[in-house]
């Protein structure tokens, strides 16, 4: 017998316009199964399952393999899960516009170049393929995307604080007209977007990361028409820039993710100005400890993260690591916690996270969602131990 809000799986192809073959395929693959299967055999699916049904045929339309869709969908259509999802999808079209474009404009030189000297550019021919081999470069962009996205909305939806860490970090920066400005490891520019109208006209603001999908999301936040901004792709460890470059170097949550600190800690001396301040936060041992708590009571496996990073840059050692470079550091506080009241985004947070849950916590889904919700209660306190380090550069300028 049907369950009210179920749909057979006739009923559910026939409302995504789907056959029902297809159903059944992502059914045997592991791709989207039903949530309800009756003593009979006949399967039932729910609206949760067309959300997800949604996020499956937008990533098959944009050229993705089965086994990548399988690793960047989860079946949960809460709100928080759904706009995320759709903000991210959304990037996601974009980027792959950007693509086609300039797929579409190495085509047409390559064409241009065989018609006028009857010969093939071999190096427009391997820019080209190069172009339409992507999709496993936009499925890291989308799943990194995806994972910062996750961690900073659950610190701006429950913060305690009520003025946030961006808004925050800006004002510790304390700029000035006519200074230069270089932010390493920029992600998707959010330090600036709501801030911009504080910014003095002849500022300059170079953003800068590894990534260039990151560095896209960063023009689409601040916009290509504003010309106190320029961007660049380039790694922290060979800044290029000349030596006293720059007024303020800012670093935010970056450093304990590069390979070499103190060459990356070197590189920005070099391009800081002798009375420049170089920004970087990071946090200390204590920082959201009750989340790994929570996981490991459900699963003694899970580790959130491979490695401790506050172990390679931390509040505990990270004036030790800077000293060599800089002659004045001190540490600021950034005062705050979270009260989070609902499960979603805070499971949001956990599957986000670099360590190894995504091992075991897919799998027994919906039994994790049931033993976050049954732990928070009304709310679930997380404590917050982070801050920035403003180092002076004073001294002369190191020569590497």
């Amino acid at each position: 017998m049907k369950k009210p809000g179920y749909y057979s799986s006739g009923e559910f192809a026939r409302m995504a316009h789907v056959t029902l073959r297809t159903i059944r395929y992502y059914d045997k693959h592991d791709i989207l199964k039903p949530t309800w299967v009756s003593e009979s055999g006949a399967r039932f699916y729910t609206d949760e399952d067309f959300a997800r049904l949604q996020q499956i045929l937008l990533l098959k339309y944009l050229g993705f393999s089965l086994e990548d869709i399988r690793e960047m969908t989860i079946g949960d259509s809460n709100y928080h899960f759904m706009l995320n999802s759709l903000n991210l999808q959304l990037k996601l079209v974009q980027d792959r516009i950007e693509q086609m474009q300039l797929v579409e404009k190495a085509i047409r030189n390559t064409a241009r170049a065989i018609q006028t000297d009857h010969t093939v550019d071999w190096s427009q021919m391997l820019d080209l393929i190069h172009l339409t081999g992507m999709e496993k470069s936009l499925k890291n962009q989308y799943q990194n995307a995806s994972n910062i996205s996750a961690r900073i909305n659950l610190h701006s939806l429950y913060s305690e604080n009520s003025q946030g860490w961006f808004p925050w970090i800006f004002n510790q920066c304390r700029l000035r007209p006519g200074m230069k400005i270089l932010e390493i490891g920029c992600g998707d520019g959010t330090l600036w977007k709501d801030s911009l109208t504080r910014l003095p006209s002849d500022i300059h603001i170079t953003l800068s990361d590894i990534s260039e999908g990151m560095l896209r999301d960063a023009r689409r936040t601040i916009g290509t028409d504003d010309p106190r901004f320029t961007f660049e792709t380039f790694d922290a460890h060979e800044i290029p820039f000349e030596a006293e470059t720059f007024d303020r170097v800012i670093a935010n949550h970056v450093l304990f993710y590069c390979d070499d600190i103190p060459k990356v800690c070197q590189e920005v001396r070099r391009v800081l100005k002798n009375d420049g301040l170089f920004i970087c936060s990071t946090y200390g041992k204590n920082h959201m400890a009750e989340i790994t708590r929570l996981v490991q009571a459900f699963d003694e496996r899970i580790v959130l993260s491979a490695e401790k990073l506050y172990d390679r840059f931390g509040r505990e050692n990270g004036a030790e690591l800077l000293a060599a470079c800089f002659s004045d550091i001190h540490w600021e506080s950034y005062d705050d916690s979270l009260n989070v009241p609902d499960p979603e985004p805070l499971i949001s947070y956990v599957l986000s996270c670099h360590g190894n849950q995504n091992q075991y916590i897919p799998d027994r889904y919906n039994e994790f969602r049931s033993f976050v919700k049954k732990k928070m209660g009304k709310s679930f306190h997380i404590s917050k131990d982070a801050g920035i380090f403003i180092c002076q550069s004073g001294g002369d300028t190191i020569s590497l």
